[in-house]
């Protein structure tokens, strides 16, 4: 071990104060790990040792400088807060993905990015169980990678089955310590369902999509199980269904609600206007860099408007905790009711979330 390690290691191990994003929201990349041909996960720290308290199944909102343009993201910790000196983000680079794709290309060791968080509801831990069915389909598998990294640092025996789907055996994101997990916890039993085995001539697991059969065959006693799904949203809408199909009562399942993995930033599909209620005010928001002008009504939330005029306005939650679609007020006033998305210095600077708010005059955003 070098000296300069040494002294990292020293400082880590003491009684470090816990990493607060509203007092600095500097994360700085330590290491960056290939997982598959398109997924990387890095690891972060503070910019002085800290140690990261949450959830496991929580996210972070994460903001990069891209093109002259601030632009956020949300990405759940697939780290263990049982290993709370780190913090880490797995992502896969997606086609027309900004953010995956831009740290894929440019984030390497000794960079930097912003960071608020954690935040999110989608944990175990909020749901404690005797048995537990976890699902996931491609990227979504790191909130459950998290809790199950947690559950295994614990050592005690517990009664887990992880499902995990992806396209092929060398998809398997975390393959190799998902199995080495089932070998060494009691009670944890891993399943990996890729589409097709394409690559691995050897693969002797099981292939195809969740079914009905599948749960049959693989997770007779899904109905008694505490089921934890995240993954694109046919996965989770298909496993959704066929479970309650199936009779496994809806009290016992739960899904993240965001679909990270889509979410591009490009145009959102147009929703269409509601007629204009006898009484009810309207304003004129402006789009900044666009030019684009719309009539708002001041019970709609402002992203509704966006929307319907087209505006390339990203947003995973719509209900301000993510903080995804955060943006420049430049003139005007909102009523903004928002769920931690956004902190008191960025409502101090002129940001505001648009999928929380609603007009309360003329409005001008940098948009």
């Amino acid at each position: 071990m070098t000296l300069a390690a040494s002294t990292h290691l020293a400082a880590h191990l003491g009684d470090l104060p816990l990493w607060d994003s509203e007092a600095d929201d500097t994360l700085v990349c330590r290491a960056v790990i290939d997982e598959t041909a398109d997924v990387k996960t890095f690891v972060f720290e503070g910019p002085e040792p800290r140690r990261f308290a949450y959830k496991p199944g929580q996210f972070l909102t994460i903001s990069v400088e891209i093109g002259g343009e601030t632009v956020n993201r949300c990405y759940t910790i697939s780290s263990t807060p049982t290993r709370p000196n780190t913090v880490a983000i797995t992502v896969k680079r997606v086609p027309g993905g900004i953010v995956a794709n831009w740290l894929h290309d440019n984030l390497k060791p000794g960079g930097t990015i912003k960071g608020i968080g954690p935040m999110g509801e989608f944990s175990c831990l909020n749901d404690a169980a005797p048995k537990y069915l976890f699902l996931s389909g491609g990227s979504g598998i790191t909130p459950l990678m998290s809790m199950s990294r947690a559950l295994a640092d614990l050592g005690r025996p517990v009664d887990v089955v992880f499902v995990h789907a992806c396209r092929t055996p060398k998809d398997i994101i975390f393959r190799a310590e998902l199995d080495l997990i089932a070998a060494r916890l009691p009670g944890f039993r891993v399943i990996h369902l890729p589409e097709r085995q394409d690559g691995e001539a050897g693969w002797a697991g099981a292939t195809g999509r969740i079914s009905a059969d599948f749960f049959k065959l693989f997770v007779p006693d899904f109905a008694t199980r505490s089921v934890w799904c995240c993954g694109p949203a046919p996965f989770m809408k298909a496993a959704k269904t066929t479970l309650g199909d199936l009779g496994a009562p809806t009290a016992l399942y739960h899904e993240e609600s965001f679909d990270f993995g889509t979410l591009t930033g490009g145009a959102a599909e147009p929703v269409a206007e509601a007629a204009v209620e006898p009484g009810v005010a309207t304003y004129k928001i402006t789009f900044a860099k666009s030019g684009q002008v719309v009539e708002a009504r001041a019970d709609q939330f402002v992203i509704a408007t966006a929307r319907a005029a087209g505006v390339p306005l990203p947003a995973s939650c719509s209900e301000g905790l993510c903080g995804t679609c955060k943006s420049k007020l430049v003139s005007g006033t909102v009523d903004m009711n928002h769920k931690g998305g956004i902190r008191k210095k960025e409502i101090d600077q002129g940001l505001f979330l648009p999928c929380c708010s609603k007009p309360t005059s003329d409005l001008v955003i940098e948009r």
